[in-house]
């Protein structure tokens, strides 16, 4: 309970995207957001609404913690798709939390890990990789840094 205590506020993020996912591709895009959050149910919960203003969608995370299994499961909505129905789940070690799930790219089947690292009163990373030979190599294919507001 408490790990995502840090992220309350708001936030402005710079978000880097890999352009082509799953290629070999070495081009990114990047652009701004800016990302409010909050916590809930005494810290075993934690929401935010991200928003891009230079994009054609909005998202929000849900996380929520299990205290019987000692992890949180993570769940992304975009306002273009809706809920994605496969939550991350996992667990911070040493200031460092790490998720995962399986789920598919464009049909493809892979391996889904988020990283939230770099965290400080100020400051935080998160970022995305995807694994498409289950977890021997990833590609990262999004980040964001998060700079408090």
């Amino acid at each position: 309970m408490h790990d995502f205590d840090f992220f309350a506020g708001t936030w402005d993020v710079t978000n880097r995207r890999l352009l082509k996912r799953g290629v070999g591709s070495d081009e990114w895009e990047e652009f701004p957001g800016r990302c409010v959050a909050q916590g809930f149910f005494g810290g075993a919960g934690s929401f935010d609404t991200l928003t891009l203003p230079t994009k054609d969608f909005d998202g929000a995370t849900i996380r929520t913690y299990d205290a019987e299994r000692d992890e949180w499961s993570i769940h992304w909505v975009n306002s273009r798709r809706g809920l994605d129905p496969v939550p991350v789940v996992g667990r911070f070690v040493d200031g460092v939390g790490t998720f995962y799930a399986d789920d598919t790219d464009d049909g493809r089947p892979i391996l889904i890990r988020f990283i939230w690292s770099g965290i400080t009163p100020g400051s935080c990373r998160w970022e995305q990789a995807f694994s498409y030979d289950d977890g021997q190599t990833w590609e990262t294919n999004w980040t964001m840094d998060f700079t408090r507001v």
